[in-house]
């Protein structure tokens, strides 16, 4: 089968190498524009563009899918029979999706109809979700609502962040393309519609979300915390300055003290919030690296009653 396939960030590597693996003719790889970072602006390519080349694949590179006659042309004269898309970044226009004969597939990070949009996995995290999984998609010109291929699930578990739970998902969404690509050649797919009654949304995340509220439940800022890890983290101000909290575990507490209130600062850090409390695990404070928190207040002095902010 012909692929072109258009992904951008490492959550799209695993599906790409079981294309590979399993022996599907890859046409080329459509990838987001390379971009500077760090401090020396050093030019870095996609984890999708750093594969790709390793296994000699053309590259494209489109600053726009939309309204680029050239990229256009450029697709129809490799003739895929079915594009398919991980993670690429943008949404596609109708030229693009009515191209290929078996149209274009997605693999999307979620159960859908619940969470469509650019951040599942974080959302689900933080919206307290005991399950979430992988489903493949016919798309369609709106956002994650085409209809459905095959679903498959798997457990949040209580130590999952965002990370975590982005590489176990990464995995699978290999796994499901895998089985959706042989069911299209064997012609037992059975495309599903979705219940758009039943649709939630996941908006792309900002670094604003971090800010601990603790007038809210223990039990949220811990799942916010998880789903904000790696990025951008959770934090909070003491004394003019960031701390980020990376881990943090709920522990009863039934007292009347102000939210952010420190309940304990001597071998452990534990905070108030509205309802119960957090013990901090792992901090980072600004200008400083990520610590236990043992290791932190060894050098830190934070006095019971600070109210954090």
């Amino acid at each position: 089968m012909r692929i072109v396939f258009m992904g951008t960030p490492e959550f799209a590597v695993p599906s790409l190498k079981r294309l590979f693996e399993e022996g599907y003719d890859v046409l080329a790889v459509v990838t987001q524009p390379d971009k500077q970072r760090g401090r020396g602006m050093k030019v870095s390519f996609s984890p999708v563009k750093e594969l790709a080349l390793q296994k000699g694949v053309k590259v494209l590179q489109p600053e726009s899918v939309k309204n680029n006659p050239e990229f256009l042309q450029e697709l129809k004269e490799l003739n895929p029979e079915v594009i398919v898309v991980a993670a690429y970044g943008k949404i596609l226009p109708e030229e693009i999706l009515t191209l290929p004969k078996y149209g274009c597939i997605n693999v999307h990070a979620s159960l859908l109809p619940k969470y469509r949009g650019a951040a599942p996995i974080n959302w689900a995290i933080i919206n307290g979700e005991k399950e979430t999984g992988i489903t493949t998609m016919l798309m369609d010109k709106g956002l994650d609502t085409g209809d459905m291929l095959l679903k498959r699930s798997i457990a949040i578990e209580e130590e999952d962040d965002a990370q975590t739970l982005h590489d176990k998902l990464a995995n699978l969404g290999a796994e499901v393309l895998s089985e959706t690509l042989k069911k299209l050649k064997e012609g037992k797919l059975i495309p599903e519609k979705q219940k758009d009654e039943e649709a939630t949304y996941a908006p792309i995340i900002t670094k604003e979300m971090g800010h601990i509220d603790w007038k809210s439940p223990a039990y949220r800022i811990r799942n916010l915390i998880r789903g904000l890890k790696p990025w951008p983290g959770c934090y909070t101000f003491y004394d003019g300055k960031m701390l980020k909290i990376w881990k943090a575990e709920v522990v009863e507490h039934f007292g009347n003290e102000p939210p952010g209130s420190v309940l304990k600062s001597k071998d452990e850090l534990i905070v108030k919030c509205g309802e119960n409390a957090l013990r901090i695990l792992e901090i980072q404070q600004e200008g400083s690296r990520k610590m236990g928190i043992r290791e932190y207040l060894i050098g830190h002095n934070i006095p019971e009653g600070t109210i954090l902010k």
